[in-house]
């Protein structure tokens, strides 16, 4: 095969050639043998191809052997006319295969240019067509996919160049289909003109030159024209077979004897049903003996088929367990345990109907409600939260984890309803004393006949699903900051990135990181400050950034630039009682604050700390005895550093600097938190 090429470029210029120079009669003979051998090498090939990618040559094929044929055709139509003789392989078509009669011979050499033209090669042109319109059109998004993966990290660089390069060559291969089927309608179509030119041109040579009788020129001339047609168009049919084969081939992992077998004969019961109806028809006016062997043909490949199965079914249930056990010894199965799911609401087998729909649970429902309202309340999109029954707990006992840690816990009685004092009803109900779990409020688990009674006396009344979603939905609001990391933040960015594509390459990656930009968010969130309206949120950090990267200070800025939403999210009514924050303490404080690489913290001696947490207890028991809602006010240069020496008391304390205020809002100063 060293020098393969050069007799392939040969070949090619010899079937040039034997179109002009006349050639031995001997190797014509040979010639349409070898005509015949490439046509059924060129079939199985096709059978036996899995991929038409693997037979890409096969275009260039169908024109150089569309060309051999019409050489050969040439050159036959040469010796027929000119000796009235075109070998022993023409003659042996012309009167062994059609038994000397030419009228049977013509019909016959018809019948296989009908089939060919009309059948194979118009219904091959139309495949080919279609598959290269569908390939070239769905070029762009399989170049996306690619594209895609590449940039997930799902596949390395040369992957995605090997995988480019083969969807070009799809798209070349079937756009070459396309034309080249018209080689194989154009040798049909030459193949009738040159037979009707043998007979014609046969008949007036016959007659003319060789003084043969009507009858016998039509006689000798037709045998040998349709035995040169059959010799030329049994090849062309196996060829046009191919080519059919090729371009019908869909997906397969096998070639396609494997698919028919597989395909075809893998369900015994349709045998089964198929032996019943042949059997069946062969006692109906139909001729017995050959619908009935067929039948009993199909039943035994039927059983054959179902032993075959079952003892397959048998041989690779060990096999099954085997892997299974050395699925388990393989280090990689350890890798899954790594994974900590965000959210985990587990939960006791009491409270498994909540869950299931089939018995009328609506718990996933309301999961997918938490989501959104956590989206809309505090602009984060919430991770999957993991389902899980726990039969180490309590049947009615459910507990809530971030990040495989437990935070809380509750535990609810099935088909009762919990009734809540919403602080002015003075009615008693029958029921088991309980705390509600989501804000620790005094409750009673009533039953279903006293529900009407509570909520007629005012009692606000829930059912066990809406406390567990409650109390979720609390816990997410509290540890959101926990669930927002680096991945998250780059999720809502790269939103903000669609419509404000500007403003975000302004601020990240330079001057300000992603985890910069995390840090600020998770500040908002830890002080239940919404981040839904992002834009806002990176003008400002946009703005000051050139100023300060410490990410305190620029939270501080970004408060201040969201006023408006905080004013009016925990300024409920006007004028407002809030605490203040006395002059000299606030002074104390500025001057403790000491300035690190890794941010400020604040420096108090103890004693003033304590005076300090002592009083802000003090006066908040006087707004909480009065039923407000404990709100303190300070200067924004001491609003961080007082929010958090006020978490020694307490974490849920409001802290709020004048300038996060709107002036619209009246406040009105009930007390002075003092050192």
């Amino acid at each position: 095969m060293k020098h393969g090429d050069i007799l392939v470029a040969l070949a090619i210029i010899s079937i040039i050639i034997i179109i002009i120079i006349p050639i031995p009669l001997w190797l014509v003979n040979v010639l349409l043998s070898l005509n015949i051998s490439i046509a059924l090498l060129i079939m199985l090939i096709a059978m036996y191809t899995k991929e038409a990618l693997h037979f890409s040559i096969f275009p260039s094929i169908l024109l150089l052997t569309t060309l051999f044929r019409l050489a050969l055709n040439i050159t036959t139509t040469r010796y027929i006319l000119l000796t009235g003789n075109a070998g022993e392989l023409v003659e042996t078509f012309g009167n062994y295969v059609i038994q000397g009669n030419a009228v049977v011979g013509f019909i016959i050499f018809a019948i296989i240019i009908v089939v060919q033209f009309l059948v194979i090669t118009k219904g091959s042109e139309r495949v080919a067509e279609v598959a290269a319109r569908f390939t070239l059109d769905a070029m762009p998004g399989k170049q996306m996919a690619i594209d895609a993966d590449l940039n997930a990290g799902l596949i390395s660089d040369a992957e995605a160049r090997d995988r480019r390069q083969k969807i070009q060559r799809e798209a070349d291969f079937y756009g070459s289909m396309d034309g080249a089927s018209k080689f194989v309608k154009g040798d049909a179509i030459a193949g009738i003109v040159i037979a009707i030119i043998n007979i014609l041109a046969g008949f007036i040579i016959g007659m003319s030159f060789e003084g043969l009788a009507f009858g016998d020129a039509i006689q000798k001339y037709t045998l040998l024209t349709v035995g040169d047609g059959l010799a030329s168009q049994i090849p062309a049919l196996l060829i046009s077979t191919a080519t059919g084969i090729v371009v019908t081939r869909a997906a397969s992992e096998g070639n396609l004897g494997t698919d028919l077998l597989q395909q075809l004969f893998n369900q015994p019961k349709v045998m089964f049903v198929l032996s019943g109806v042949i059997t069946f028809l062969g006692f109906t006016q139909l001729p017995t003996a050959p619908f009935l062997f067929l039948g009993i043909i199909f039943l035994i490949l039927g059983f054959m088929l179902r032993k075959t199965m079952t003892q397959e079914a048998i041989e690779s249930q060990p096999d099954e367990i085997e892997e299974a056990v050395e699925e388990k010894r393989k280090p990689e199965n350890v890798i899954p345990l790594l994974n900590v799911d965000p959210i985990e609401l587990e939960f006791g087998y009491g409270i498994l109907p909540l869950a299931d729909s089939s018995q009328g649970g609506d718990l996933f429902d309301r999961l997918v409600m938490i989501r959104r309202q956590c989206a809309l309340e505090l602009g984060i999109v919430v991770p999957m939260i993991r389902l899980r029954d726990n039969i180490q707990l309590e049947p009615n006992q459910y507990v809530i984890k971030i990040k495989g840690i437990e935070v809380t816990s509750g535990d609810i009685m099935f088909d009762h309803y919990l009734a809540m004092n919403p602080g002015n009803v003075e009615g008693e109900l029958e029921g088991v004393d309980t705390v509600e779990p989501a804000f620790g409020l005094p409750a009673k688990w009533i039953n279903e006949s006293e529900r009407e009674n509570a909520e007629i006396l005012g009692f606000t009344v829930v059912d066990p699903p809406s406390i567990i979603a409650t109390h979720l939905t609390e816990v997410i609001k509290k540890h959101a900051h926990e669930l927002l990391g680096r991945q998250e933040v780059k999720k809502l960015i790269d939103n903000v990135r669609e419509n404000h594509p500007a403003l975000v390459d302004e601020i990240t990656p330079n001057p300000l990181s992603l985890g910069d930009i995390q840090k600020v968010l998770c500040n908002l969130l830890k002080e239940s400050i919404s981040i839904r309206d992002l834009v806002s949120i990176l003008e400002t950090l946009a703005d000051y950034c050139q100023i300060t990267k410490d990410t305190d200070m620029l939270t501080e800025y970004t408060r201040q630039a969201l006023s408006r939403a905080i004013t009016k999210q925990f300024i409920l009514s006007q004028p407002t009682p809030v605490l203040t924050v006395d002059k000299g303490l606030e002074q104390k404080i500025i001057e403790s604050v000491q300035q690190t690489e890794s941010g400020t913290y604040v420096s108090l001696d103890p004693n003033t700390v304590q005076k300090m947490i002592g009083n802000l207890s003090r006066e908040l028991q006087k707004l909480i005895s009065i039923g407000e809602q404990p709100v303190v006010i300070t200067a924004p240069i001491v609003r961080l550093y007082f929010k958090r020496l006020s978490e020694q008391l307490t974490s849920d304390l409001i802290v709020l600097s004048y300038n996060e205020i709107d002036p619209s809002v009246e406040v009105e100063s009930v007390g002075v938190v003092s050192a």
